[in-house]
Formats: structure tokens, C-alpha cells, sequence
């Protein structure tokens, strides 16, 4: 069984991490969210779980408006050629379904099968915000806290200018 978004918080509390978590309907696309999430401050972001060719894994953490080449992308980040990951393998990994991607998942990869990487030009906001394992709220949380929960996991993450930013509403 995954950990719950309680079992998170209880995690950051004991990093002596803080967060502000804002809670929302469901939000299953980087589109809805914009729509949806208010006056939320910080980064937003989209979060990719994608599988190479000899069947690493990885979490690609970037901006919401960042244009992600998944065809070039492997070349950044030093894998084999990148697909999407299996619902049932994102499940299995990081303990959470499509739509609820978020790098706090890495508190469920306790083999630490996924890389995760994180856009260097995310790092820049602060606060950042992420989905609390599941996607009815976004959790507010500084770029450097971010690091340390995932060290704390076992997850050193790996940061990589991923690519540019387009303006929003561009594809």
C-alpha cells in the first residue's frame, strides 16, 4: 500500500520542512489546473513519468509552459530513448495515478527505481507546487525544501536545463 497524502506530511514534518497546502477539485491536466487553482503563488508545474529503452525510469519535473522534445530529451538527461510509463507502473513506483504525478511520489519508491530530474529554470520560483500524492490539492513547498525531501528519500535529484519556455497558450 502507497503512502497517503497524511503519511507526506507527517514525512516533511519530521525534515522540519513547511508547506501550504491548497485545497481544489481534481485536476488532471496542467490546463485545468491553470483554469482552476486560483491565485495560487509560485512555480506550477507538469511532471512527466517516462521509461527508457533498457527500462530505467524517470519523473521529469519542469514548468507548466516548458516544451519538452521527447525525442531530444534522452540526450539530456543520459538515458536510452524515452517513452511515457504504464499507469500501472507509475502506480507501482511511485504510488500514485495519472493525473496525481508529483515528485513527492518518490516517498513510495523505496527500491528508488526512478531518476528524478528537475528543470533548472524551476528552480528559480519559490514557492514550487505540487499535487500531495493525490490531485484534489497543490502543496506549496520552497525549491531547496524540495531537494531535501527527495535526498531524504534517497533520490538525489538530477538538474538539467530541459528546454525553452514557450509563452503560454503556445504549444
Amino acid at each position: 500500500m502507497p503512502m497517503s497524502r497524511r503519511d507526506l506530511m507527517d514525512f516533511l514534518g519530521r525534515l522540519g520542512i513547511a508547506t501550504t497546502t491548497h485545497e481544489h477539485p481534481p485536476l488532471f491536466t496542467v490546463e485545468e489546473s491553470q483554469r482552476l487553482r486560483g491565485a495560487i503563488p509560485g512555480g506550477h508545474t507538469k511532471n512527466l513519468f517516462l521509461k527508457d529503452k533498457k527500462e530505467r525510469l524517470f519523473l521529469v519535473v519542469a514548468e507548466e509552459d516548458t516544451a519538452i522534445d521527447l525525442k531530444s530529451l534522452h540526450g539530456r538527461i543520459g538515458s536510452a530513448r524515452l517513452s511515457f510509463g504504464r499507469p500501472e507502473l507509475l502506480y507501482e513506483t511511485l504510488g500514485v495515478a495519472p493525473g496525481s504525478v508529483t515528485p513527492f511520489g518518490a516517498l513510495n519508491d523505496s527500491e528508488r527505481r526512478v531518476t528524478v530530474v528537475l528543470d533548472e529554470a524551476l528552480l528559480s520560483h519559490d514557492p514550487l507546487n505540487f499535487h500531495p500524492l493525490e490531485n484534489t490539492a497543490t502543496t506549496a513547498i520552497a525549491g531547496a525544501d524540495l531537494i531535501a525531501f527527495l535526498r531524504a528519500t534517497g533520490h538525489e535529484p538530477l538538474i538539467v536545463a530541459l528546454s525553452e519556455t514557450v509563452p503560454a497558450g503556445l504549444p
